[in-house]
Order: C-alpha cells, then structure tokens, then sequence
C-alpha cells in the first residue's frame, strides 16, 4: 500500500544511553520535561502501537486515537481501534500525521515510514529488557536530554530550535532508528 505524501510518521521514544526503551513492560524512569513532550506530541494525532505498550499506559489517553497493533485476533479494548497489520493500522490512521510510540516491535515495522523522530535521550545506563538501536542519520529530528540526578546532576535540554522545523527539515526516508537529538 503506498502511503500518502501528506501523511507525517512520527516516533515518539525515550531511550537510554545502552539502549534501553523499557523494562517489565513499563518505561523505567519519569521525566516530567519527557511525558509533557510526549503530550505535546501525539495530543490530536491518531498514536500506533503495540499491545504491550497499550496495557503500560494507565488506559485510553484522553486527546487522541489510539490504534494497537496485535497478533492476538480476539484482543479488544474499549476506546481502542485494533489492527492486524501496518496496513490495517495506517487505514485506520486516516491520511493525517500518525505517531508511533512503540514497542521496539512496532518501531522496526515502521522504520521505512518514519519521516521525523521526537527522541528524548535519557544520559544514563538504565537496566532493561527492551532495548532500541542508536540513531545514525540526519532525517528531521528534535529532542530532549536528560541526565537522571541520581546518575549525575540534572541536565536538559531542547533542541533544535522551533526554526529548524520551520526552515524544513529534512524528511528523507530514514534507516531503523535513524535520527538524533542535537545537543
């Protein structure tokens, strides 16, 4: 199915410096700056994810549309729209941005798709069992980094600046997880 030109793919993902995106199915630290990004980000738009990562949210997220990728063909969920496959769940999606907020799973099946990459850098090793490979490219891209107190002083950061985006970033299509948060 070709997606249409005017739909955004967006990721939304938080990662460690080893890589880590979550631990026993939950995210394994809170970062305020972090959860109102993620606000900021997918409020209005349809978000794509797994189930895994639908049951780690404290339920429906009020603001947006929440379509869950799923191999299990009796999993529903009130609130919810399910899907069986990209194609199902980009249908679902309509022909708006869409962002995706993971699992490791679901950001490997979209990373063809991924025109921009909100990444928020957490400075620190954090013990995991999820884990997401290095960004490496230069695809539109923004971020936050935080440097947890307790690893080293608290640190963070935004950027690029809102010009960037205005002047155009790049949207090249993007490798699996290819795109930085600029310090």
């Amino acid at each position: 199915m070709a997606r249409p030109t005017t739909r955004e793919v967006i990721f939304i993902v938080a990662r460690a410096d080893n890589g880590v995106i979550a631990r026993d199915g939950q995210v394994p630290w809170r970062i305020k700056e972090d959860l109102q990004r993620f606000v900021a980000h997918t409020m209005g738009t349809p978000m794509i994810m797994g189930r895994k990562t639908f049951d780690s949210l404290p339920g429906v997220l009020p603001g947006r549309r929440h379509i869950v990728l799923t191999r299990d063909t009796s999993w529903a969920q009130e609130g919810v729209d399910v899907a069986h496959s990209k194609e199902e769940a980009l249908a679902a999606a309509g022909d708006d941005a869409v962002t995706i907020i993971g699992g490791s799973d679901v950001f490997a099946m979209f990373h063809e798709d991924a025109d921009r990459i909100e990444l928020t850098e957490v400075l620190a090793e954090i013990e995991g069992d999820t884990f997401m490979p290095g960004p490496n490219c230069t695809c539109g891209r923004s971020g936050l980094r935080h440097r947890p107190p307790q690893v080293r002083p608290s640190r963070s950061a935004s950027s690029p600046s809102a010009a960037h985006h205005a002047a155009g970033a790049s949207h090249a299509r993007v490798g699996w997880m290819t795109s930085t948060a600029s310090p």
